[in-house]
């Protein structure tokens, strides 16, 4: 299990992110601020969550210094033709210089789709970001944007969960070498199915646990979210643990995908 992913241009993406969606003001600021002083080194907002200028300020707050800490934020499609100036305002908000990442928060319509990732790219150059990307998009939309500005998404956010295990869009994303960072993966899981509380329950670890480890042995981004400082810390607490080709098998058995 690795604990960063490599981006192209040799960042490094931690593979523990702590999610911020649906954290509003106080909720945002107090459970960065819990996360920062556990581990955590990747934070993940984005302009639709309405947080920016909380986690910004827990960040600062924390004591670390800014290039301790992965941020990542995103640009709303309904923003794609201000996208600079929305960047600005995010900007403002994390009152930072820069973000470790910029992402598409969703596909823009069809006509806005590349020049929006041009702005992107501008913004990378411009050196406001350090690196660029999409989430929710296909292979193929991230194909027609690598075909039109010969420059690839490092990133591409989806949605992820053993029910939603889909080995053949993994290695799509792997012939490309685009990381796949997985978002609401204990949301969209079912934590007391047998299968996940029995292996949970041999390595004497929770079963939200187990789900988070699984994917990693993915190399998958995780991006767990919880405003309670216990479930912050049992989220990053996931390498005294190794699930067993055999446990991986057995969760990867509960997709539903095909």
């Amino acid at each position: 299990m690795t604990l960063t992913v490599n981006l192209p241009g040799g960042t490094a993406l931690p593979s523990i992110g702590f999610g911020t969606w649906q954290l509003s003001s106080k909720a945002a600021y107090e459970s960065v601020r819990a996360a920062l002083d556990i581990g955590y080194r990747h934070i993940d907002t984005a302009t639709l969550y309405r947080n920016e200028a909380d986690v910004g300020r827990a960040v600062k707050d924390s004591g670390l210094g800014r290039e301790q800490v992965f941020v990542t934020t995103k640009l709303r499609p309904q923003d794609a033709r201000h996208a600079r100036r929305t960047l600005e305002s995010s900007l403002r908000l994390l009152d930072t210089e820069y973000v470790d990442l910029w992402l598409i928060h969703w596909p823009t319509g069809r006509d806005e789709l590349v020049p929006t990732w041009r702005e992107l790219l501008a913004a990378k150059d411009a050196g406001l970001v350090r690196n660029v990307g999409v989430s929710n998009y296909s292979p193929e939309l991230i194909d027609r944007l690598t075909e039109e500005t010969g420059r690839q998404p490092a990133v591409n956010q989806i949605p992820w969960s053993p029910a939603q295990h889909d080995p053949a869009l993994l290695d799509e994303h792997r012939r490309r070498g685009i990381a796949v960072e997985g978002y609401s993966g204990l949301k969209n899981t079912d934590l007391r199915d047998p299968a996940i509380t029995g292996i949970a329950r041999r390595h004497g670890v929770t079963p939200a646990q187990v789900v988070l480890r699984w994917h990693l042995e993915h190399d998958i981004v995780i991006l767990p979210r919880s405003s309670r400082r216990e479930h912050i810390a049992s989220n990053f607490d996931l390498a005294g643990f190794d699930l067993t080709k055999e446990d991986v098998a057995a969760i990867d058995a509960l997709s539903r995908v095909g």
